[in-house]
């Protein structure tokens, strides 16, 4: 591995372990989050080559689809992407820009877009800024790790340490936020949420269906505020 993705990665093993010891630490919204007919707010994020990229640039042409990822480590995650490489081609023929934002540094987002073959942009987000303008909360341990043995139930700083260990092993390090919940968002051309998707677990994938039904609507194929049917 690149020396600088490699340190990159290991400081992210260590925040890992940090957030793991401290236990899922947001777990409720202090206010009402992004729905539908909201304005997104136009963050700037980066891209994979460092440069920066403007949320808006997304919808600049039409709707768009954003997904926000959990960590690079995360097993779900990796479904995710194999599901999104299948599903690509529906989400752009209805309509849409697909956008991925991630935790990782551009350096460590440009090398899990290319060993999962991701077919759209990836953005950076070590700050999680967009999670937290999405709405996006954390998970307990039994919406994160709901499969798993009442050790990592309790947060068990050895058996979560045992864990990252073992997946760093088989080349899947755990790394970042181990409680971020995703979620997946359809916009409009204007900015404005038409879907608004958070999951329940890790591995509450949304239906692919219906993301493309809401890319639709939102391309103006189908029903709007307003219209009488």
């Amino acid at each position: 591995m690149d020396t600088a993705l490699e340190r990159q990665t290991q400081a992210a093993e260590a925040k890992w372990r940090e957030m793991w010891r401290q236990g899922p630490q947001r777990l409720r919204w202090d206010h009402i989050p992004l729905q539908y007919g909201d304005a997104v707010p136009d963050l700037e994020l980066r891209s994979t080559s460092g440069d920066p990229v403007r949320l808006s640039e997304t919808w600049a042409y039409g709707p768009a689809l954003i997904l926000l990822w959990r960590h690079f480590g995360c097993r779900c995650g990796m479904a995710r992407g194999r599901a999104l490489v299948a599903e690509y081609g529906s989400y752009v023929e209805a309509g849409a820009t697909v956008l991925v934002i991630g935790q990782g540094e551009p350096e460590r987002a440009a090398a899990y877009a290319s060993k999962f073959k991701l077919p759209c942009p990836v953005l950076s987000d070590p700050a999680r800024a967009a999670y937290a303008a999405f709405g996006l909360v954390e998970g307990t341990p039994s919406q994160i790790l709901f499969d798993a043995p009442d050790a990592f139930l309790r947060c068990d700083y050895d058996a979560g340490v045992g864990l990252q260990e073992a997946r760093r092993a088989l080349g899947d390090p755990m790394v970042d936020s181990p409680w971020q919940l995703p979620g997946e968002f359809v916009v409009d051309g204007h900015g404005i949420v038409r879907l608004a998707f958070r999951y329940q677990h890790c591995e509450d994938y949304p239906n692919p269906h219906v993301l493309v039904a809401a890319i639709r609507e939102a391309a103006g194929d189908g029903w709007q505020p307003g219209r009488e049917g």
